[in-house]
């Protein structure tokens, strides 16, 4: 059984870990997944991605937490 867990990363976190975390439960590339947050961010009028990022970065466990 796959025991992965969406965490947000306390090591490679620019802001708050929220694109690191994603990216790493996901299997793609840290970076290319803060270049297409942030794409997408800007061209859906900003709000509803940052909006989502503010939810995830107060939902989402800090990596190594029970």
């Amino acid at each position: 059984m796959n025991n992965k867990r969406l965490t947000r990363s306390a090591e490679n976190a620019w802001l708050a870990g929220v694109c690191a975390g994603i990216a790493d439960y996901l299997g793609f590339d840290r970076d290319a997944m803060r270049i297409v947050w942030l794409l997408l961010t800007l061209f859906t009028a900003g709000f509803p991605g940052f909006l989502l990022y503010i939810a995830l970065w107060l939902l989402m466990l800090v990596e190594g937490a029970k």
